[in-house]
């Protein structure tokens, strides 16, 4: 069997990126290094909820994020307010929003690179803010590049951690793939998880091809000691895939 192509996304995203890439002749594994948790609805999340017609605009930065967003909305929310602009990093996060609720969101431009925070923030319609009410649906930790920059633009931004990530020990198997480099290519496009395998990646495993989802990332890797970092234009499957077919 072809060696396989490590993939560190957690949940249901991982598991459709490995499907995509089995559907291409790949042989793929999952690694089991990060589990996503929502979060306990607590007082200050509930009155989020109850008062979002309240927000000109929400930022939603990840499907877990979208999903948890979405099931909240439906909980109090019968009817959508309307009046809402929705923004989001990716295509992924965009289409589930776009499913669950069926709201139109902003996202980079196609003739950006990369899906980015950087690159949603260039938007025109996120350049001048005042008198702005921004939600951030995100979760725990994170960069706090767009809270920050959408309050220097003079908007009034409450950033909502709705769940939390939870980092695993790899496998003993896992380990020793990350050890020895027993494997085509490896596909992070967390910086939280690429800081977190790096640990147990010995010289034959940073020689490998790493595919990430942003030039950040790759800045991130290069950094970390890995000296193939390929760029793919966004964290979708199909963005991945095409990163890997230059290995």
């Amino acid at each position: 069997m072809t060696l396989p192509v490590l993939i560190t996304r957690p949940g249901t995203r991982g598991t459709v990126l490995a499907e995509a890439l089995r559907r291409e002749g790949v042989n793929a594994e999952t690694l089991d290094v990060m589990q996503l948790q929502a979060l306990p609805e607590d007082t200050t999340m509930r009155q989020v909820w109850l008062n979002i017609d309240q927000y000109h605009k929400i930022v939603v930065v990840s499907p877990f994020a979208a999903g948890c967003l979405s099931e909240a909305l439906d909980r109090y929310w019968p009817q959508l307010p309307v009046g809402i602009d929705y923004y989001s990093v990716g295509q992924s996060t965009a289409a589930l929003l776009y499913d669950q609720l069926g709201v139109r969101v902003h996202v980079p431009p196609p003739r950006e690179s990369e899906d980015t925070s950087e690159a949603l923030l260039r938007l025109a319609s996120l350049q001048r803010l005042s008198h702005q009410r921004v939600l951030i649906v995100a979760g725990e930790g994170g960069r706090p590049l767009l809270a920050d920059t959408l309050a220097e633009r003079g908007a009034q931004v409450t950033a909502l951690a709705v769940y939390r990530r939870r980092l695993l020990t790899p496998s003993s198997p896992v380990k020793a793939r990350l050890a020895t480099g027993n494997y085509r290519a490896l596909i992070v496009t967390s910086g939280e998880l690429l800081e977190h395998l790096a640990k147990w990646c010995q010289p034959a495993a940073l020689n490998q091809p790493l595919i990430v989802s942003s030039r950040r990332l790759a800045t991130l890797a290069e950094r970390l000691g890995f000296c193939d970092p390929i760029v793919a234009s966004g964290a979708t499957p199909p963005a991945l895939i095409a990163a890997l077919a230059r290995t």
